[in-house]
């Protein structure tokens, strides 16, 4: 069987001249660093330029680091969603930790009774929480767009494409100085003319690449200004975020106290004790305050007297409020009057 396999071209010359170079370029830059050898140095601006650009491509990788870091703290959810966005070409589904927080407190809720205060406050701080976590991935997703993602592809494009080049210039640069030491070496005419005329070649191609170069550091000044408009929009979306769950979080406030009890309450020694319960504590002096709670009116000394020292066993019948049961008086009546408040 005559099978006809093509081979790829392969082209001696030209491998043997790139060996060549890179060779040349390595005695040149050990020659440099035994310092037997000159260098060319570059002229200030450029020098400037150059670690200008250093500067902006380190502090721009620790930027987007950082930022990605605090939108979503757990390195392993990072890489998923890499994953998912490069491999998968899709967004992660994963729920975020405040979304399963609301789906256990409505579940438990519903659990506990969604008649009962506990279960329906629950149920209700619950559905608060899974709108925080929703507006959460959705806060992540924009600041992705509008600062993540530009800052990302100024990264993999434009400053891989300078380091390139600047990569480019280098080689140039050793090429240019290994011709030179080999002008100054050269001792016979015919092996003068070519180390010269090789010169000339090496000199023009590191004008041309240093060239090149710089016109790419210099467009690192427009490159901020657009970053510029991007740190924009991310602080505008992060007012947008924080300001979506400031209403959210007063709205469930607001809910929880409008379903809150209207009976009063009475604290002894910081703990409440129910007065809907059990037999009537209520006395005959109480009255409706503006804000709908009942107010009950204790022993004078529960309210403006002068804190004094404690009273071991002071008679119930100085608190008439609570005189009707035998454990509220006992509790009253071995508390501080100053721990003592109606709420």
């Amino acid at each position: 069987m005559n099978m006809n396999i093509k081979m790829p071209d392969f082209d001696v010359k030209k491998f043997v001249k790139d060996a060549g170079s890179t060779l040349s370029r390595v005695v040149q830059l050990t020659e440099e660093k035994l310092g037997t050898s000159e260098k060319t140095e570059m002229d200030a601006h450029f020098e400037h330029l150059t670690e200008r650009s250093d500067c902006t491509r380190t502090w721009t990788e620790k930027i987007v680091r950082d930022t990605e870091a605090a939108l979503i703290p757990n390195p392993a959810n990072r890489v998923e969603d890499y994953i998912f966005e490069k491999i998968e070409k899709q967004k992660s589904k994963r729920l975020s930790n405040l979304e399963y927080l609301g789906l256990d407190m409505i579940e438990g809720g519903g659990e506990f009774g969604q008649d009962g205060p506990y279960g329906s406050a629950l149920i209700k701080v619950g559905q608060a929480e899974q709108k925080l976590g929703s507006n959460e991935r959705d806060f992540i997703g924009s600041a992705g767009m509008c600062f993540i993602q530009p800052l990302k592809k100024f990264l993999e494009g434009e400053m891989k494409t300078i380091t390139k080049e600047k990569g480019i210039l280098e080689s140039k640069r050793l090429d240019l100085d290994a011709c030179k030491n080999r002008v100054r070496k050269a001792r016979s005419m015919l092996g003068q003319q070519t180390a010269e005329r090789d010169l000339r070649v090496a000199q023009s191609e590191f004008d041309r690449q240093a060239e090149i170069t710089k016109l790419l550091l210099e467009g690192i000044s427009t490159t901020q200004a657009t970053h510029l408009r991007h740190l924009h929009a991310f602080v505008e979306s992060q007012v947008r975020y924080y300001g979506q769950c400031n209403k959210i979080m007063n709205d469930l406030q607001r809910e929880l106290a409008s379903s809150r009890p209207t009976a009063p309450r009475l604290r002894v020694n910081s703990e409440d004790v129910d007065l809907t319960r059990g037999p009537p504590y209520l006395s005959s002096s109480q009255e409706e305050n503006g804000s709908g709670q009942q107010t009950i009116t204790l022993h004078p000394a529960a309210h403006g007297a002068p804190r004094v020292a404690r009273k071991p066993k002071m008679p119930p019948a100085a608190y008439p409020v609570v005189a009707g049961d035998t454990v509220i008086a006992e509790l009253v009546a071995n508390s501080d009057p100053n721990d003592i408040s109606v709420l």
